[in-house]
């Protein structure tokens, strides 16, 4: 069985929108067993989504398009659709008054577009939004599917494992296979390296597919089995991780769904450890990306943003003599900042992070991207120095993303501790 994507709507084509949509939805596929044989996108045009079915139909058995099925005028594609078909439209009532009580539930001023969102395609099959108020629908023309879901990528990222691909497995019976799937998340190694360490590695013996992934700051390892028996794929799953990990697992952090926040948080839970953090150059970063993790109140206790020298002085208690002498950037400060949190939140552990993001303030002894992150817990206080050689934004995101692996490392007994 192979499959055709569709994405629909003038962002798109005007570039103000960058297609994610097409990427994740060909993983999703690859990952089933289903190759891809094209992605298109076209603007909110009745003849051009036409003229793009016409042309995925003849090369795939099954055609997933996304966009266009809001309550605005410009939402045309449901419309679209039915046109190029010959089916007229109808109203599925049972999805109407869903939508319905999805704005009275939240308190939303309902305005009679938004009954635009209950309307299918005769024959049409209406596909659950767990997440949305627009629903999706498919159609079989001719043994094929089309298959027409929202264009909000959240929404994607449901619906297509929870309501697209049992559809298609419904619909093509035997295309079926067992297919097992392990994402393996790097971080302090580039893209080349990666592939360097696995260059001689036989993962076509295991059948076994991999797939390198770079989402900044993170390198992503996919690895994907597929066999007409399940444990027969998890087996080969399970040999090729092996073989991962032997090779890099000083740079493996989290698997699958994992993040470096979730990471932490687990282990702190799991500890009983309590954390403050002190933040200059990532501006209160780390602790927003640790309070994403429900239940974070366990163990941090505070964060304070303390971007100016004053700030560091005053809170922190860092002394003026070591910021006139060695920088606000530098060991010395970071070291101080970490401990000055500690003791002032009573807490287990003590994150801070210096740094010049720029793009200006840099010098030729400390140029920007220069950041110093530093631990402190009862056991002493280490402190690591980075030489970033990204943007302002990057700097932040990459000195966030170190200092929670450097609190995970020591939380563990990893590569960097002491």
């Amino acid at each position: 069985m192979q499959v055709a994507i569709l994405t629909v709507g003038n962002e798109l084509t005007s570039g103000r929108t960058q297609d994610t949509n097409s990427s994740y939805i060909a993983r999703e596929m690859g990952a089933c067993g289903w190759p891809v044989r094209a992605m298109m996108s076209v603007g909110d045009s009745e003849n051009a989504i036409k003229l793009a079915l016409d042309h995925l139909m003849g090369l795939a058995d099954a055609v997933l398009v996304t966009g266009g099925l809001g309550p605005t005028a410009d939402d045309i594609t449901t419309a679209a659709v039915a046109r190029a078909f010959g089916r007229k439209l109808y109203t599925d009532e049972e999805v109407l008054a869903h939508v319905k009580g999805i704005f009275t539930r939240y308190r939303l001023k309902w305005t009679e577009n938004n009954a635009k969102q209950a309307v299918f395609p005769e024959g049409a099959r209406p596909i659950r939004n767990p997440v949305g108020t627009a629903f999706g629908f498919s159609l079989n023309i001719d043994g094929k599917v089309i298959a027409v879901i929202p264009g909000v990528p959240f929404e994607i990222r449901r619906m297509i494992p929870e309501e697209v691909v049992p559809l298609l497995r419904e619909a093509f019976p035997g295309a079926v296979k067992h297919s097992e799937r392990r994402t393996i998340k790097l971080f302090g190694l580039g893209e080349a390296a990666v592939d360097e360490a696995l260059a001689d590695a036989d993962f076509k013996s295991l059948g076994v597919e991999i797939g390198f992934y770079p989402n900044f700051p993170e390198n992503h390892i996919v690895l994907i089995a597929r066999h007409k028996e399940r444990a027969q794929a998890q087996e080969h799953i399970r040999r090729a991780v092996e073989l991962v990990e032997a090779r890099l697992r000083r740079y493996i952090f989290a698997c699958d769904d994992e993040t470096a926040e979730g990471v932490v948080a687990a282990l702190l839970t799991e500890k009983k450890l309590t954390l403050a953090t002190a933040e200059s150059c990532t501006g209160g970063l780390i602790a927003d990306r640790l309070t994403d993790i429900p239940g974070s109140s366990a163990f941090l206790e505070r964060g304070v943003v303390t971007y100016s020298n004053e700030a560091k002085i005053d809170l922190l208690g860092v002394p003026e003599a070591v910021i006139a002498e060695f920088g606000a950037v530098s060991e010395q400060t970071a070291k101080l900042m970490a401990e000055g949190v500690r003791r002032l939140a009573g807490t287990d552990l003590g994150l801070s992070v210096t740094g010049i993001a720029g793009p200006a303030g840099g010098s030729e002894q400390k140029p920007v991207g220069t950041v110093y992150i530093a631990l402190a817990d009862r056991a002493g206080t280490i402190c690591r120095h980075f030489a970033w050689r990204w943007d302002r934004r990057r700097i932040k995101v990459i000195s966030s993303e170190a200092a929670l692996i450097i609190l995970k490392d020591r939380l563990t007994g990893g590569p960097d501790h002491d």
